[in-house]
């Protein structure tokens, strides 16, 4: 399939894992990517093995304006515009519960995780041509998950903002989210590692996620597959939800 062709995508936090994965999907697909993150040689790396015919990078955090700005400009000066964004940087630097959490960090967490994503949309929108957005929530969003409450409260938001630019954007520009649960990156790691058999006992499809099993499905939000869905939030979670209530 070439569903992007001719087409441009900002993918945010996308020097590995998820997002590189997405990168990866939407380059086999025809189209051009505009990758960021904080680690200026995992960018390279990644911009490397995708072929800088097509992909770019621009290092930077994502909560910073002046980063922003430069990748969108850098988006439409390198490629001749902006069709799709996929808001996929996030971070959770705490464990433990909300009684000890630390105000700062949680502001910090906020700021990256629900902030930056309504700054990226409302950068990509006005700059562009842009017609879809992804944004990256989390099955944390939808219910009480012990220790990460309040990464699982950004995400919440983060979902009830798509909702919100859905409504507000249409009908020039698509939003939509997806929330997996544990995909193998670096971000996880600590869910799973050295009891992943066990961990994968939750799931009825009896494994933990790979990043490409969320490049499918963002692939398929971003592109005209889907141009009568928006508002829409995608559990990618190997059917973990439906045993919640039991």
């Amino acid at each position: 399939m070439q569903r992007f062709k001719g087409s441009v995508a900002l993918i945010t936090g996308a020097s590995r894992g998820i997002g590189l994965a997405i990168a990866r999907r939407l380059v086999a697909e025809g189209g051009s990517v505009v990758i960021t993150g904080r680690d200026e040689d995992a960018l390279d790396t990644a911009v490397a093995e995708l072929g800088e015919a097509r992909a770019s990078g621009i290092a930077g955090p994502a909560d910073d304006p002046d980063h922003r700005a430069a990748a969108v400009a850098h988006a439409v000066e390198r490629f001749g515009g902006l069709d799709h964004l996929v808001n996929n940087a996030g971070i959770n630097p705490v464990w433990g519960p909300l009684t000890g959490l630390d105000l700062d960090a949680a502001r910090k967490i906020f700021e990256v995780n629900v902030i930056a994503s309504l700054a990226w949309t409302r950068e990509s929108a006005a700059a562009s041509r842009l017609r879809s957005v992804v944004n990256m929530a989390s099955i944390a969003g939808t219910a009480a998950s012990p220790n990460l409450g309040f990464y699982g409260i950004t995400k919440a938001a983060l979902i009830n903002l798509t909702l919100q630019l859905a409504d507000e954007l249409a009908p020039a520009v698509r939003v939509n989210a997806l929330a997996p649960a544990v995909v193998k990156t670096r971000l996880s790691k600590a869910l799973y590692e050295g009891r992943e058999e066990q961990v994968s006992r939750a799931y009825p499809l009896a494994r933990l996620g790979e990043p490409d099993d969320v490049a499918g499905p963002a692939a398929f939000l971003l592109s005209e597959d889907a141009a009568w869905v928006t508002g829409q939030t995608l559990l990618i979670d190997g059917g973990a939800s439906i045993r919640q209530a039991g």
